[in-house]
């Protein structure tokens, strides 16, 4: 029976360690669920059972190096998982459309990636249409996941961030009704599957 091997101190992305140290550390790949915890068990590349017991409201970034109390050190990656990549019409679109879609995406304490060119959220098809709907490309992918951390800081809600909540029942004002744009849509929008058409103005082919 293997020992777990405790781990209670993080070095945010290595900061002052060398490459020699850092090529030698084993890894250990986790996604977006289980870094958001301060506390969790797993596995690293030797095989060895690992036991992590940070303070309460940690968070742990990909390129983050755990210290076990042996000495051990060892490199966090961001693993791969599903996500929405929500990116510009490249007929209609402008960089303002992603602005907007954070704003809105913000209103509803979503955890998202921000990047110059897109955006990246967890799987979730009530926001998939509401972006569809804001004439912005949604594609699903299997990539990393490291959203802002403002909303992870301590104090913010702990756990698991359930996204399966009502999104059209936060009861915020801002003078736009999102949820009936959603829910009462005379018409489906599938996350996968045919091209809708948006109404941009006479003529307009633009199609997701």
């Amino acid at each position: 029976m293997s020992t777990l091997l405790t781990i209670n101190k993080l070095i945010t992305q290595g900061r002052g360690l060398s490459r020699v140290l850092l090529a030698r550390a084993a890894t250990v790949s986790l996604d977006w669920d289980v870094r958001q915890k301060s506390r969790f068990d797993a596995t690293d590349s030797q095989g060895r059972a690992i036991g992590v017991f940070l303070p309460r409201g940690a968070v742990v970034r990909g390129g983050d190096v755990l210290v076990a109390e042996d000495g051990s050190l060892i490199a966090v990656q961001a693993a791969p998982q599903p996500v929405l990549v929500v990116t510009t019409c490249k007929e209609h679109g402008s960089s303002f459309d992603l602005v907007r879609a954070a704003y809105h995406l913000g209103n509803r304490h979503v955890p998202l990636e921000l990047k110059p060119d897109h955006l990246k959220l967890e799987p979730d098809h009530v926001l998939a249409d509401m972006l569809r709907q804001m004439h912005l490309t949604v594609t699903e992918a299997q990539a990393s996941f490291e959203p802002e951390s403002g909303a992870y800081a301590p104090g913010a809600t702990a756990g698991g961030h359930d996204h399966g909540h009502a999104h059209d029942d936060h009861g915020h004002d801002h003078g736009h009704a999102h949820a009936p744009s959603i829910h009462a849509a005379p018409k489906t929008i599938p996350i996968q599957g045919a091209a809708v058409p948006h109404v941009h103005g006479p003529g307009c082919k633009h199609d997701h």
